[in-house]
């Protein structure tokens, strides 16, 4: 219990059938929001009449996903905190300890579903991750780490709902977060700035911002905090004369001279048809047969894409990787984050890392 809305009705729901209790996960916070959050999910605990503990797991937090993400902005990549935290922290630790105290399942209110192999009865060796029914709240993206495993002893209550409905539930039932905001942004941060965060941890290191054809129109405070395709907070002051009112997205980033590379609008330069992807997960434990024709994505809500994955045959340095080749161009494929592959019915198949 996250102490958000949609973990407070996955309780709900699950009461139907389970003997639940439950659970929030202290975190590594910068600010206050833990104590706040924790607050809010011991309050839906008691009105929904269930058992409530906190299970501390701040300094793994703060190891696995705090630390992950500092480390990889400072490699000049944009890592994936939430991704990390469903693997080492929620999916990991959590699960390892609820399986200890007795628990047979382990549930959030992560928007994804759950479901048997085609023809055969759901149970732990069969089951397989799907896309929620809700596709603007689906959360798979963040869930590739995963394995049958661990989909063995998981539920996801919330796969067949819409948002809307979760929140006509949590006021039908007077739950105390029923009117409570969707979280925003890299939870343990708070209301704090990410960029300010992160300038704390690794210093500026100023640098030039270029456009595509090499001319110089301003400054930046290091290329290590910047994302492909970000328009807001590049921060291009004092431009050369006939630069104002010309909008501008990161194209490119060249460590090495700590160059920030920028290009209008919706240049070519911001599209690209292939990727590769390292640290693959496969959820069957396998690598199905490649070259293969599947659905993907490569970031949040992102509308699945067409795409063929292919074996990096030539490349001997990167066995552990393989190339994506998507039938339309791309925009912004972003280093760090996650390219994540899906079958024709919307099961998922694993996921990796983009280089």
């Amino acid at each position: 219990m996250s102490g958000g809305v949609d973990s407070s009705v996955a309780v709900l729901l699950l009461l139907k059938k389970y003997d639940v209790t439950g659970v929030y996960m202290k975190g590594w916070s910068l600010t206050g929001c833990a104590e706040d959050d924790a607050r809010d999910a011991r309050r839906v605990a008691g009105a929904l009449n269930i058992p409530f503990y906190v299970f501390n797991f701040e300094e793994e937090f703060k190891k696995s996903v705090v630390d992950y993400m500092v480390s990889g902005y400072a490699e000049g990549v944009t890592p994936n905190p939430d991704v990390m935290c469903n693997k080492e922290i929620k999916f990991g630790l959590f699960l390892e300890k609820a399986l200890k105290l007795g628990a047979d399942y382990i549930a959030t209110g992560h928007y994804a579903k759950i479901v048997p192999l085609c023809g055969i009865p759901l149970s732990g060796k069969n089951c397989k991750l799907k896309i929620a029914r809700d596709l603007n709240k689906d959360q798979t993206y963040f869930l590739w780490t995963l394995m049958r495993k661990q989909l063995k002893h998981c539920l996801f209550p919330l796969g067949e709902y819409i948002k809307p409905q979760i929140r006509a539930l949590a006021k039908k039932y007077k739950l105390p977060t029923a009117e409570k905001p969707d979280s925003q942004g890299v939870c343990f941060v708070g209301e704090i700035n990410v960029g300010e965060f992160l300038k704390e941890k690794l210093g500026k290191t100023p640098g030039l911002i270029k456009t595509m054809k090499g001319k110089t129109i301003g400054t930046h405070d290091g290329a290590i905090f910047y994302t492909i395709g970000q328009r807001k907070g590049i921060g291009i002051k004092g431009s050369l004369p006939g630069e104002q009112g010309k909008v501008y997205y990161v194209a490119a980033k060249d460590m090495d001279t700590n160059t920030l590379l920028v290009a209008e609008g919706k240049s070519e330069n911001l599209f690209a048809k292939e990727l590769i992807v390292k640290n693959i997960n496969w959820i069957f434990g396998k690598q199905p047969k490649l070259p293969l024709k599947c659905l993907a994505r490569i970031r949040y809500r992102q509308p699945l894409q067409q795409a063929r994955l292919v074996d990096l045959y030539y490349n001997y340095d990167r066995k552990d990787s393989i190339k994506v080749i998507f039938d339309i161009p791309q925009r912004a494929i972003t280093p760090g984050q996650s390219a994540v592959f899906y079958d024709k019915t919307g099961a998922m198949l694993g996921g990796g890392v983009i280089l």
